[in-house]
């Protein structure tokens, strides 16, 4: 009997595999749509692999290679839908800070034999070289968003993906705002949604996992951030991590107004 359940594809790139264990680690949830899609190539769960076409093709990691180029144009070839995942593969992860340096000396520092090394100058996200369908966001991505995509796909429904900000959803969660409350530096205003606001419901600042958000306000993140005490220094290491090239226009802007009403207005608790 034919199998006429939708395919689907798994590819690593550049990456560290935690997005792929995500996915992995939705056991019950992956279980529920199980009976209603076909997994044809998941490299970090199966051996077995069967040839493309593929419906739906999952896309975890960043192009750093000339191969990575070749293979994904062949992915995005056979793939119906190609949806990339995590902050390496939607914005070339924290290995695009090679991006602003010089690989030679880099691989002359860390190999012994850097001429046996074959690697591009910069790290880059999967978009900028071939047609990305969805992108989810995150290091790692989160598993709600994941399971939204692949069921919203399953059922031929066009996936609900937030564009606002960590900021909405503290409210949501009704949080204390770390920056107000206690003049702790946090991204959220400048950072895509998508983790439930983890870091701040625990008394921390955003990091700025899932990259920024589609309308940021560079200088008045800058100028919230100053005001927590931070130097033009310090604000530019804030956005050199995990999404450094997707935070690069952000991270230009290092002064800005302050707040009118913020951490620098209250007392702070001892770190």
């Amino acid at each position: 009997m034919t199998d006429v359940r939708p395919t689907l594809a798994v590819w690593k790139f550049a990456s560290c595999d935690g997005c792929q264990l995500t996915l992995l680690d939705c056991e019950d949830e992956l279980l529920a749509v199980a009976d209603r899609v076909h997994i044809a190539h998941f490299l970090e769960a199966s051996r077995s692999v069967e040839p493309g076409p593929y419906d739906v093709s999952i896309v975890e990691g960043s192009i750093t290679t000339e191969a990575d180029v070749e293979r994904i144009h062949r992915v995005r070839e056979m793939s119906g839908t190609v949806v990339t995942i995590g902050a390496c593969a939607t914005a070339g992860g924290v290995q695009a800070l090679r991006n602003f340096a010089d690989i030679d000396e880099f691989t002359a520092l860390v190999y012994a034999r850097p001429d046996y090394i074959s690697t591009l100058a910069t790290s880059t996200p999967i978009a900028a070289h071939i047609d990305v369908d969805y992108e989810l966001h995150g290091c790692p991505i989160d598993r709600r968003q994941l399971l939204e995509v692949v069921t919203a796909l399953l059922v031929g429904r066009k996936p609900n993906i937030p564009a606002h900000s960590v900021c909405f959803e503290c409210k949501q969660r009704h949080n204390v705002c770390v920056v107000v409350a206690h003049g702790i530096p946090c991204l959220g205003p400048v950072t895509h949604a998508g983790c439930g606001a983890l870091c701040p419901a625990h008394h921390r600042g955003c990091y700025g996992c899932f990259g920024p958000m589609e309308t940021p306000n560079a200088a008045a993140q800058a100028g919230l951030l100053r005001a927590t005490g931070m130097s033009e220094d310090d604000v530019v290491r804030a956005y050199r991590t995990f999404n450094t090239s997707a935070f690069i226009e952000l991270s230009k802007v290092t002064v800005g107004p302050p707040p009118g009403a913020g951490p620098h207005d209250v007392p702070r608790e001892p770190r």
